[in-house]
């Protein structure tokens, strides 16, 4: 059960609008915003690139990032698949 208020104002174009959004994905109001907020919120949380480290732990992560990799199977089998866009015949 939901017992935490988020309260915002809107302008009534902008309710108009989440309204009408909600109701073709067969939501109320209040489920499609937080839905789409905690969406937006998630991506920007994954986006942060920014990381603050001390000298001693930035040459350790430098270094990991300079290693050889080594063989990876994986990567090559997704690698050797076609595109479906490049695929000829379709």
């Amino acid at each position: 059960m939901r017992d935490a208020a988020i309260n915002l104002r809107a302008l009534p174009e902008q309710r108009d609008l989440i309204d009408h959004a909600a109701s073709l994905l067969g939501k109320n109001r209040s489920d499609f915003m937080l839905e789409v907020a905690c969406e937006r919120a998630k991506a920007v949380l994954l986006d942060q690139v920014f990381f603050n480290l001390d000298a001693e732990a930035f040459q350790r992560f430098q270094g990991t990032l300079d290693m050889p990799t080594g063989p990876n199977q994986g990567l090559e089998r997704l690698m050797a698949v076609k595109a479906r866009w490049n695929v000829e015949g379709e």
